[in-house]
């Protein structure tokens, strides 16, 4: 365990925070409820934005950028979504040196604002679909605030569609969720599941909540993301219709999406261990650190220039960096990178030299070999594909060994605390039972499940009535 990072069997929230120091991704600031994102953690909320970004424009998405503050008139045409955010709103009320006619909200979600626009954008079928994206930053004023996963001020993606169709709109709403979905896995190396939410549990104004849960090490479950299917009701908000091919006006079909710097969270407290910070090799700013260890001086410039020999080329296809500060020993250095989560190490002494070898490091297992100098990049590249996968598969395992199908309402309630996990149960879809499940054991149905995986017969947990399907249910953040 690294010096200054609480284990996580002693305490897991005391970890999270800790590693976020030992990284130095992020603090709070002067501000109540905000952060500061440092020069650390803003550099993976930057690559998480690029593979999303590139991924987004490779389905048809442009960005676009809307105001930060709302009329609050703006707001409360839609009921619902009001009635959603009310609690969690900031609003400017004096501005220019003088009370304002109508008051401001600060972005909770841009809904509205959008929407009111779209209503000057669309007139015919011919302007549809409207296909946009915007990287912004929103306010909700959270009582209880941690780094990353929950803050008053959050940076975010949301995505805002306009269809001439409900199927269109739907379809876009899906193939959202599976954009998130190949994100997590791929990049972010981590297993989820995907379906959709209860009706107490979607979005405000949404038809259908559609989200992505994935698995953290102390068995709690974090949203990574959600897509809305809003129907028509921000286009019948703010009056936007088009005329059809056949000059019959209709309501357009909405949808909205989003991912945010929660995923750095989940990042953290699905691969970091009690030594630091794990990054997935395909998002770390920083893929591989060299370190040269000399005992004099006089070996010093030998062993610099021996990296530069061997890092020829590097630039443009592996991101790097040489630590040859002087000031700091090799045995500093190796712990300072690995709370960093480096994915790989090399060291380079003068004896590694004289037998044509390189010391290589992985981060995630802490394995050491010696590696020959010749063709590294390969072997290194070889071993950040091998490291992504290993952390996906870790993840996988260790989620399937703490996930569970239960029908028995009174073990549901003694697991959920020990040993936790995820628990496939069924429920009738009586809201009352499911207010049960979380008054009782603090628990939520995190989603149900799309497809055939968990359709089957069986009988409540709660109250015993009919069942066609399983449901996710477990704690979260």
């Amino acid at each position: 365990m690294a010096k200054g990072i609480t284990k996580r069997s002693e305490d897991y929230s005391k970890w999270y925070l800790d590693v976020i120091a030992a990284a130095d991704l992020a603090e709070h600031s002067a501000v109540r409820g905000c952060m500061v994102i440092k020069p650390n953690g803003y550099a993976l909320w930057e690559n998480i934005q690029r593979q999303l970004d590139n991924m987004f424009k490779e389905t048809g998405h442009e960005n676009a950028y809307f105001p930060l503050f709302i009329p609050e008139s703006f707001i409360k045409k839609e009921a619902q979504h009001i009635k959603g955010f009310s609690p969690e709103l900031a609003v400017v009320t004096y501005g220019g040196g003088k009370q304002l006619e109508e008051p401001l909200v600060i972005r909770p979600t841009s809904e509205t604002i959008i929407w009111s626009t779209y209503a000057k954008w669309i007139q015919s079928y011919r302007d549809l679909p409207i296909l946009i994206n915007q990287w912004a930053n929103v306010v909700r004023w959270e009582m209880r605030t941690r780094l990353f996963l929950r803050t008053a001020e959050f940076l975010w993606q949301e995505g805002h569609t306009a269809h001439a169709t409900e199927q269109e709109a739907i379809e876009e709403t899906l193939l959202i969720l599976d954009v998130y979905r190949r994100f997590a896995e791929e990049y972010l190396a981590a297993p989820v599941f995907t379906g959709v939410k209860t009706a107490a549990e979607r979005f405000a104004g949404a038809i259908d909540t559609y989200c992505i849960e994935a698995m953290m090490q102390d068995k709690k479950a974090l949203q990574g993301g959600t897509s809305h299917y809003l129907g028509e009701n921000f286009a019948r908000a703010f009056d936007v219709t088009f005329q059809d091919e056949n000059g019959e006006n209709k309501y357009v079909f909405a949808t909205s999406w989003g991912v945010s710097t929660r995923l750095i969270g989940a990042l953290i407290m699905m691969h970091s261990d009690d030594n630091g910070l794990v990054i997935p090799p395909r998002l770390a700013p920083t893929k591989v650190v060299f370190i040269p260890i000399w005992r004099d001086d006089s070996q010093s410039d030998m062993l610099k220039a021996k990296i530069t020999a061997l890092t020829e080329g590097w630039k443009g296809r592996i991101s790097f960096k040489v630590d040859d500060r002087d000031q700091y020993r090799p045995g500093y250095k190796f712990n300072e990178w690995e709370k960093k989560g480096v994915p790989i190490r090399l060291e380079l002494g003068p004896k590694d030299i004289e037998n044509n070898q390189v010391v290589m490091v992985r981060r995630d297992t802490g394995e050491k070999m010696f590696v020959s100098q010749e063709g590294l990049l390969e072997r290194v590249e070889n071993l950040l594909a091998t490291i992504q996968q290993d952390m996906f598969n870790r993840a996988l395992v260790f989620r399937d060994a703490n996930t569970y199908d239960e029908d028995n309402f009174e073990a549901f309630r003694n697991r959920i605390e020990d040993p936790g996990g995820f628990f496939w149960v069924h429920w009738c879809g009586s809201p009352a039972c499911e207010t049960r499940f979380q008054d009782s054991s603090k628990a939520t149905i995190r989603l149900i499940p799309m497809g055939e995986s968990k359709k089957e017969d069986g009988s409540c947990i709660v109250c015993g009535q009919p069942s066609h399907t399983r449901v996710l249910v477990a704690k979260s953040y």
